[in-house]
């Protein structure tokens, strides 16, 4: 289990809190929804783990609060076409990769017109492209929001088998009680384009842990691809690897996610190089006409409104930041994937607070790296990814006999 009922059946009550809260306190219709339908599972779910014996009672509440948190509202959200403006932004710029070759619009008007994410993540839009949404069995099965967290369940589920230090603890309650608290569940019901980015990242440190190059570069390279806010994973995988199994693994997994990377986004670059550049670079920085709608509070942003000098504080701090987590990277490499992940959680922890423009939403990335690995690595200790050393044949003893006497030599 992930922890005692009791202590569970308290997470509960304080998720039912923080869910309630949000019909009373949010102006934000789709998060004072998702808020109604939340909190009554989390109180189920609460009743159920202190009142059934054993593990029936925080698997009963799991289901409870998978139900009443994840499940009806995503439903509901889905055939009601509720949602916010990134679930727009990815299943149109997956028609327009399909029609056009590009996923960016030549010229955005509005704001639901700037895609600022990678290419690679129409990918999740293209089940609405090629369905449509005439019935409710295309509405639900089109929606990138499902494809969002089945690719998060994933790469969770995936990382949890290659870190777990004992074979018999499964991963269903733990994942299921991730996904279904607040830090995730309110994410995947209204948006969840963030989700992909945190499993790949994940699933990208517990490879490097236990040593596959190949493996290891190719989702980085996927996750390089989805959003440039993934591209601090490279350098930390990177590094746990060189730690792992040495130099040359390390760069095997570094020059096949730049390799693999970069083919993916050269024909962007090549033939939409101003789309790309005006979408994904300046957009997100608050450099553009349109302003982005991630206007959280964050020290960054409140910098930022404070006018062009404010602006241009945020973004050397958020340079300074960046150069203050590389240097420490480099002065202390991690040397397994819960320290690898806590070094990139603190990097983007650095980023999402000193960024001119952010959501608190974001912070469920550093979270869930923080979170995760040490789940999946509660109990025993892992079986090291040593590097090959050479074979040697041990010498046989032989046997001597002398007289009456019997002795061995090597």
């Amino acid at each position: 289990m992930v922890c005692r009922p009791r202590v569970l059946a308290l997470g509960w009550l304080a998720a039912a809190g923080w869910a309630g809260a949000f019909p009373l306190l949010s102006d934000l219709p789709n998060q004072a929804a998702w808020g109604r339908f939340a909190a009554p599972g989390y109180l189920l779910a609460a009743a159920l783990c202190a009142a059934l014996p054993g593990r029936t009672g925080p698997r009963a509440a799991g289901a409870a609060a998978a139900l009443g948190a994840v499940l009806l509202p995503l439903a509901a959200f889905t055939l009601t076409g509720r949602h916010q403006s990134e679930v727009t932004v990815v299943e149109r710029s997956a028609r327009l990769l399909l029609h056009t070759g590009s996923p960016y619009l030549p010229d955005p008007v509005h704001v639901v017109d700037y895609n600022p994410y990678l290419p690679v993540m129409a990918v999740f839009g293209l089940p609405r492209a090629l369905l449509g949404d005439a019935g409710p069995a295309a509405r639900l099965l089109g929606d990138c929001r499902l494809w969002f967290a089945a690719a998060f369940l994933a790469c969770l589920l995936t990382g949890w088998q290659l870190l777990r230090r004992r074979p018999g603890r499964g991963a269903v309650l733990p994942l299921t009680v991730l996904t279904v608290s607040p830090l995730i569940a309110l994410t995947l019901v209204v948006g969840g384009v963030d989700l992909p980015l945190i499993g790949v990242c994940c699933l990208a440190m517990a490879l490097a842990d236990r040593g596959h190059p190949v493996r290891t570069g190719l989702v980085l390279a996927l996750a390089c691809t989805l959003k440039w806010t993934a591209w601090p994973a490279l350098p930390v995988a990177v590094l746990l690897l060189h730690q792992r199994r040495g130099p040359l693994p390390a760069l095997r997994a570094g020059l096949l996610a730049v390799t693999a990377g970069g083919a993916a986004l050269a024909p962007f670059l090549l033939g939409h190089a101003r789309e790309m550049y005006q979408q994904v670079v300046r957009f997100p920085l608050g450099l553009t006409a349109v302003r982005t709608p991630a206007g959280s509070p964050l020290p960054g942003r409140v910098l930022a409104g404070l006018g062009p000098l404010g602006h241009t504080l945020s973004l050397t701090l958020l340079c300074a930041g960046g150069l203050a987590v590389a240097l420490w990277l480099l002065a202390h490499p991690p040397t397994g994937a819960v320290a690898g992940c806590d070094l990139l959680a603190a990097g983007l922890t650095v980023a999402f607070a000193l960024a001119p423009a952010g959501r608190f939403g974001y912070l469920a990335l550093p979270a869930v790296l923080v979170i995760w690995p040490r789940l999946a690595t509660a109990s025993g200790r892992p079986v090291p990814a040593r590097r090959r050393q050479p074979t040697h044949r041990q010498p046989e003893a032989v046997p001597m006999v002398s007289g009456n006497t019997a002795r061995t030599r090597e």
